[in-house]
Parts: C-alpha cells; sequence; structure tokens
C-alpha cells in the first residue's frame, strides 16, 4: 500500500512540476510580449497570442493579469531572446530556444547540457539550413469542425497544410503568415489551444530505440532548465 501511494504522490508532485514549468514559459512569453508591444492585448499581435496560450494551459486569469502587470513595471526584469545551436549524439541536429535575464548563466547550462549528454554546442545559425520555421496552431479535435470547410476558408490566409488527428487538428503556415492565420483563426472563432512558431526539420536522423533514448535523455535535461522556452530536433 505505502508503494502505491509514494507512486501516486510522484505522479501527482511531477504533474504539478509541470505545469509549473508551463506556467513559467507562457509567463515569459507575455513579459517579453508586453516590453515589445505593450500591455494591451487588442493592438499587441504577440501579447494576444501568449494570453492565449496561456489560456490554453488553463493559466488562471488572475495570473494572465498579474503576468502583464508585473511584466509593464520598471522592476520587472528584461528577458532576452536567445537560441542555441548544437549536435547531441549520433549526429541529431538540436535547437534550444530559451528566454533569460542572465545570458551568462544561460549559456553555461546549455553547454553544460550538451557536454553531459556527449553532444556539443555550435555556432548560431549554423544550423539554419536544417529548420524551416512555420507557424503551428494546434485545436482540440472536438468533431464539431467541418475540416474540409476550414481547409477551404483557410487558404487565402496563408494555410500551407492542415493534418487531423483523433486528439487535436494541425494547421501550418510559413513564418511570414503567422499573423494573419492568428487573426483569420480568432476572427472565425476557432479557439486554438496553442500557437507558435516552430522549428520543422528539413531531413531526420532514423536512430535504434537505444540511441533514441539517449537523444531524448538530452532533451529533457534542456527542458527542465528553467531559462529554455523551446526544444526542437531533428531525431526521426
Amino acid at each position: 500500500m505505502g508503494r502505491i501511494f509514494e507512486k501516486r504522490k510522484h505522479k501527482m508532485f511531477a504533474r504539478y512540476d509541470r505545469m509549473a514549468k508551463a506556467f513559467t514559459r507562457v509567463g515569459r512569453e507575455i513579459a517579453i510580449a508586453v516590453k515589445a508591444g505593450g500591455p494591451d492585448p487588442e493592438y499587441n499581435p504577440r501579447l494576444r497570442t501568449a494570453v492565449q496560450n496561456a489560456k490554453g494551459l488553463n493559466m488562471p486569469k488572475d495570473r494572465i493579469e498579474g503576468a502583464i502587470k508585473r511584466a509593464g513595471s520598471k522592476d520587472e526584469g528584461n528577458f532576452e531572446e536567445i537560441v542555441y545551436e548544437g549536435y547531441g549524439p549520433h549526429g541529431v541536429a538540436i535547437v534550444v530556444e530559451t528566454a533569460t535575464d542572465n545570458p551568462v548563466r544561460t549559456v553555461a547550462n546549455i553547454r553544460m547540457h550538451f557536454n553531459r549528454g556527449n553532444g556539443a554546442l555550435g555556432k548560431t545559425g549554423s544550423l539554419d539550413f536544417m529548420f524551416q520555421r512555420k507557424g503551428v496552431f494546434r485545436i482540440t479535435n472536438d468533431g464539431k469542425l467541418n475540416t474540409d470547410e476550414l481547409e477551404l476558408e483557410l487558404i487565402d490566409f496563408g494555410l500551407e497544410s492542415l493534418e487531423v488527428d483523433e486528439e487535436e487538428i494541425l494547421i501550418y503556415t510559413v513564418f511570414e503568415d503567422f499573423g494573419k492565420m492568428s487573426k483569420a483563426l480568432e476572427d472565425h472563432g476557432i479557439a486554438v489551444q496553442k500557437a507558435a512558431l516552430e522549428r520543422i526539420p528539413t531531413t531526420t536522423v532514423e536512430l535504434t530505440e537505444e540511441q533514441q533514448d539517449e537523444i531524448l535523455q538530452l532533451v529533457d535535461k534542456f527542458e527542465e532548465d528553467d531559462d529554455v522556452q523551446a526544444v526542437f530536433h531533428n531525431l526521426k
């Protein structure tokens, strides 16, 4: 009985830890958006997207409003967006997006994770040719949307492709059409669970299951870092 209780407690704390990290990341998205374009989501598309993502995580309304208010105060630190690129073991390309108020600390941690994971930190821009930046919109698939009609309606707003599975609908646009698509979905009254500019690999590396575990363990280490916003790789 004691072991079962400990396992349940461990799962509960792990869930809370993941939620706390998700709230931290979206809080930094909000802070960066407010610093860049002001505290009013109506006139700040980036902030509107950040708030939308916060709601998708079920972040309480008072916490969202508090994050916007703190971001607009003089006491709030400035977060800098820095992208780090490198290779994990077995030649897998890894791109780590960060938001940090201490770049010295962040680069030291990123380098440490690469080294300990048998990888190496590379030069900025060295992996640009291996990834395409695309707008990705995730919508809960509740069966109410006619995806064929939706696809036709969104072509004029930059729709590149639309993918459907049992749980969600994925909408892809090129980087330049991200804002246009975001507004189109909002105007159509479609609730987006998460919207982001993601890095999609142009080629992928196929590895054994054991080798895949090495890469995924390294990715987990990056994602556990509070300064890390997103991690992308070209593991198949």
